[in-house]
């Protein structure tokens, strides 16, 4: 069965959960992981504070790893990608519906996909183009894919962010895996010199083989990073996904 695989490196990184904020935090959580409850908020201090007022709690996450990965850089295209989003606002939204109350434009405009993009770039004043995604459980598995194209395309250094949280009480009866706060942007460029990350997959010949999944896969990616294996395999979306390091 044939297998495609993209390679990157990454320029620069940053990482944040309730609790875990440091890079030794995030390795000591990935040696033996624990529960991660929504318990605090991101400060996002460097947002100007009418639009971070906007901002949720998953686009908070969003917006400060954003911030510290990039460190002021401006014209870096960006990937946002999170398998729920803001259900949170877009079930309030529904909720309203029912009752036969107006909507708000402006909770409309913080529920759709890209809202956490798009505060990003207005903040910054930055016309950098910016892409979001959500492809289910396989999310961050695309939005890597979608990143490399982007270098194959000519740009030196692509933004992934990758973000999700809980589901609202209503919509917890549908989980499929144990969803948890987090938050995560690298800096992606090219594959170079030093240590690399390979994302490989191929088709899976039973979809029904597919294992329960425990935590998220950014989640989980975000361990795999940060812990001492090798390799982490994940069966999502009908595909074998298989992370690895490289380093020359």
């Amino acid at each position: 069965m044939s297998e495609s695989h993209v390679d990157f490196s990454i320029a620069r990184q940053a990482a944040w959960a309730p609790g875990l904020a440091t890079t030794a935090r995030w390795r000591e959580w990935a040696r033996e992981p624990w529960p991660l409850a929504p318990t605090e908020e991101p400060k996002v201090a460097a947002m100007p504070a009418m639009l971070r007022r906007r901002a949720g709690f998953l686009g908070r996450m969003a917006l400060e790893v954003a911030y510290e990965c990039l460190d002021g850089q401006l014209g870096v295209p960006t990937v946002f990608c999170s398998r729920h989003g803001e259900v949170g606002r877009a079930v309030d939204l529904l909720a309203e519906l029912a009752r036969g109350e107006p909507l708000s434009p402006t909770a409309f405009g913080l529920a759709v996909h890209n809202a956490s993009a798009g505060l990003f770039s207005i903040a910054r004043a930055d016309r950098a183009n910016h892409v979001a995604l959500a492809g289910g459980a396989a999310t961050i598995e695309h939005a890597v894919i979608e990143a490399c194209g982007q270098l194959a395309d000519g740009a030196p250094t692509v933004l992934l962010v990758a973000c999700d949280t809980v589901l609202p009480d209503g919509l917890r009866q549908f989980e499929d895996c144990e969803e948890q706060p987090f938050a995560f942007a690298w800096a992606m460029t090219a594959a170079g010199a030093g240590e690399r990350l390979r994302l490989s997959w191929r088709a899976c010949v039973d979809e029904q083989k597919e294992e329960a999944m425990g935590m998220p896969g950014g989640l989980a990616l975000l361990r795999f990073q940060h812990g001492a294996a090798d390799t982490l395999a994940r069966s999502a979306g009908g595909k074998r996904w298989t992370w690895s390091r490289h380093a020359d």
